[in-house]
């Protein structure tokens, strides 16, 4: 696919900053200057100290992780390709009186717009490779931005959990005999119906509203591409970084699918209601550029 996916996807995130900026509980960082995202607060025990170190934050969207990262100590840039989205980000660095650099550029041209600086950490957060149509060359691109010695850091969906489609048993799917359902007979259902491997063509999406609340966004079209967790490991090992850890969790930080999830009070994400051991969620890798 040409660039026209960038044009896609850059609609479709302008569409969803403003709204986001009203769903994600911003009042709590003007209200506490602690406060984390719920992303970030969840990896600390991985994240490791980042205090004083040159970070710069792929795929930022509105900001939360990036500014929990720069309350964390880190000296923090946010690069996006939506412009909505850096505005947003901008103007919850100003109202709490973070120094935070923001950037506007897709993934595969920050080195340029970032004018070719390196970083101590390059970290990725929920949900963001998927609109990549190129893993090896996304972490050809991290391996550029990083400095020796620096590392990445990305927490995200897992490929099992984005392979994946909620049904009922009145869905388009009925024979359950035919799909490797995950979710056995009164408890909803899962069925890995969607590519687990990157493909040549992305799947594309009309979904009028957003993961976060109910409105309406003006762009619903979007496109993705799934990367399985052996092409997410091979290519940061081809673009000369050393894995230094890969852990896979059974949670996510939002209601990825209805009716077979449950709220977790003591991690604040949401699991399969009944037996989550079935479902690689999300997962977090680090590496290291020697």
């Amino acid at each position: 696919m040409d660039d026209d996916y960038l044009a896609i996807n850059r609609a479709n995130w302008d569409s969803r900053a403003p709204l986001h900026a009203r769903a994600y509980g911003l009042d709590t960082y003007l209200d506490d200057p602690s406060a984390l995202s719920g992303v970030v607060r969840f990896d600390l025990p991985r994240l490791g100290d980042v205090a004083g170190l040159d970070a710069v934050h792929l795929q930022c969207h509105i900001g939360t992780d990036t500014l929990s990262l720069h309350r964390l100590g880190a000296r923090m840039t946010g690069v996006d390709l939506s412009r909505a989205s850096v505005e947003q980000a901008r103007e919850l660095a100003r109202a709490v009186g973070a120094d935070i650099t923001y950037v506007e550029s897709d993934v595969y041209e920050s080195p340029a717009a970032l004018a070719h600086r390196t970083y101590d950490l390059v970290y990725t957060g929920i949900g963001a490779i998927c609109w990549l149509p190129d893993i090896a060359r996304w972490a050809r691109t991290v391996a550029e931005l990083l400095r020796p010695g620096g590392r990445l850091f990305i927490r995200d969906m897992h490929p099992v959990l984005n392979a994946c489609l909620a049904m009922t048993i009145a869905d388009e799917h009925p024979d359950r005999s035919q799909q490797p359902w995950i979710s056995g007979p009164g408890e909803g259902a899962l069925a890995r119906a969607l590519p687990y491997w990157e493909q040549p063509e992305p799947l594309e999406w009309n979904e009028d509203v957003t993961y976060a609340g109910s409105e309406k966004v003006t762009s619903p079209r979007s496109v993705e591409w799934n990367h399985s967790l052996g092409e997410i490991v091979t290519a940061v090992l081809e673009a000369g970084l050393t894995l230094t850890s890969l852990v896979e969790h059974d949670s996510v930080p939002f209601e990825a699918f209805a009716d077979v999830m449950s709220y977790d009070e003591p991690t604040g994400e949401y699991r399969l209601a009944t037996r989550p051991e079935r479902l690689p969620a999300t997962f977090t890798l680090t590496a290291v550029k020697g």
